[in-house]
């Protein structure tokens, strides 16, 4: 039985400006294969040199596409070959601009300007006291470990307020438990059930419950953070345009 030769070939396309896996068509000429590469490359038809290489590392080509008028199955491409596509003359198109750096303003910032914004990775440490910015926190953990639960004067179902970074708002609540945890290796924790659902727990973390609260109503604070005393429950006031 007599084989017949494929009609199409998938070869490697490179560009100074892109690189990708082609199948073409082995009977189309050399024309109308620049004519797809240009949609391909951005370099126009009458600027491309096509060259084909075994691998693209190769110093010499195989063969040069330069009969425009020829099929491609004249030259004998195979699979997994490799056309380079050069532009002749890149001052009349876009090539090399896309791939071009140099040409791209960068947007810089001084460190105080950095240090000022707060979109950025070093403002995100410090709110949520990351990195170097736990120090305080590390303070916080080696003075409620050295004081005995008796001598916080926090007792449980007293009304208190939390210690909040944000402005204006007072987290208050009441007391639900004063002691060590599981979550924590050393330390006190006050656990409090909040007015409001601006919470993190239901008075349990990670499998352990330590008091019973609504979902997003519980948080487990430092003893530092808060203080104990007469904060009466806070009215939430809704005007006639909110549900």
């Amino acid at each position: 039985m007599r084989m017949t030769k494929p009609i199409t070939v998938t070869v490697f396309v490179v560009s100074p400006d892109t690189r990708s896996e082609r199948r073409f068509d082995l009977h189309i000429t050399v024309q109308q294969l620049k004519e797809k590469l240009e949609l391909i490359t951005g370099i126009p038809v009458q600027n491309q040199a096509i060259a084909v290489f075994n691998v693209e590392s190769d110093a010499e080509p195989v063969v040069v596409l330069d009969d425009e008028n020829r099929p491609l199955g004249f030259y004998g491409l195979k699979d997994w070959q490799v056309l380079k596509i050069t532009d002749t003359n890149p001052s009349t198109s876009f090539t090399g601009q896309l791939s071009d750096v140099s040409q791209v303003q960068k947007f810089e910032l001084s460190e105080s300007e950095y240090a000022q914004r707060q979109d950025t990775v070093l403002a995100y440490k410090q709110r949520h006291k990351i990195g170097r910015f736990a120090d305080k926190d590390k303070e916080e953990d080696e003075a409620s470990a050295s004081v005995p639960v008796s001598q916080l004067n926090i007792p449980v179902g007293a009304r208190c307020e939390v210690e909040s970074n944000e402005e204006g708002l007072h987290k208050r609540g009441t007391v639900r438990f004063v002691g060590p945890t599981k979550f924590a290796r050393t330390g006190v924790w006050v656990g409090i059930e909040y007015d409001e659902p601006i919470g993190k727990n239901d008075g349990s973390v990670q499998g352990e419950r330590y008091f019973t609260c609504k979902p997003n109503f519980g948080v487990f604070v430092r003893p530092e953070r808060v203080t104990v005393g007469d904060f009466p429950v806070e009215d939430i006031n809704f005007n006639d345009e909110e549900m």
